[in-house]
């Protein structure tokens, strides 16, 4: 009796662990190109920075419906220098998604009805340089959200509580007249991962979460919004997930 329940619970556990385990699958690892084109009184200005995004397919158990994508970025922010000494980042985020850099590109991928797995490998399809919209179409899964990246800059960079937020739409206010944003663009590439923020940023290395963290003496009252230092974290500039 003792030697059947105790096959009956090894059974009951198999079963458990079966519909439980997550198996993986490969899905296309791929590296772009984020380039940032800014106009001035005194040109084009531009940067732009190799970002590496690592996918993989998981299956929480049989189910189709349990499908997702595991996505690892190796990467930094863009900087363009623009003239009077000021830098631009555009960083790995967007204003309401902190995942932006690593989906950016499948968002901008050809919508198809097919297997999940398959239209993964429609990323590798989006060839060539593209131009990326305002704003994300209705057909898509963020609509009415900002396609581009959160745009930051720093009164003193040697100083994180100085970062102001950009509005992309006038870049003028920042950075005076007659700079303004001229284009955003992505694009496939086998080039090196782009490294040495560290070298505008030097505080970066040490930073482990909020850029600067706040006191809870000096917390803003309930309703009010943080400082933008304090909302910013690392991975918003630079990330390596290996």
């Amino acid at each position: 009796m003792a030697r059947i329940l105790q096959a009956t619970c090894l059974a009951l556990a198999a079963l458990v662990l079966a519909g439980c385990a997550v198996v993986e699958d490969k899905a296309p690892d791929y590296r772009y190109r984020l380039t940032v084109e800014i106009e001035t009184p005194d040109g084009v200005k531009s940067g732009s920075s190799v970002i590496e995004v690592r996918q993989t397919l998981v299956r929480a158990g049989s189910s189709p419906a349990n499908q997702a994508v595991e996505r690892r970025v190796r990467g930094e922010a863009v900087a363009v220098d623009l003239p009077g000494g000021k830098t631009l980042f555009a960083l790995l985020r967007s204003d309401n998604d902190i995942d932006w850099v690593s989906r950016v590109y499948v968002l901008l991928t050809p919508q198809r009805r097919e297997a999940f797995e398959d239209a993964m490998d429609n990323v590798l399809e989006v060839t060539g340089e593209r131009t990326l919209p305002r704003m994300w179409p209705a057909n898509v899964i963020m609509p009415k959200r900002s396609a581009y990246p959160m745009m930051v800059t720093f009164r003193d960079p040697a100083d994180p509580t100085t970062v102001a937020l950009v509005n992309p739409d006038d870049l003028a206010a920042k950075f005076g007249e007659g700079v303004k944003l001229k284009r955003i663009t992505v694009e496939l590439t086998d080039e090196r991962v782009t490294s040495g923020i560290e070298e505008r940023l030097k505080w970066l290395p040490q930073v482990r979460g909020a850029l600067v963290h706040l006191p809870m003496s000096e917390y803003p009252p309930v309703g009010t919004p943080l400082p933008l230092y304090n909302t910013l974290t690392e991975r918003d500039f630079s990330q390596d997930d290996g």
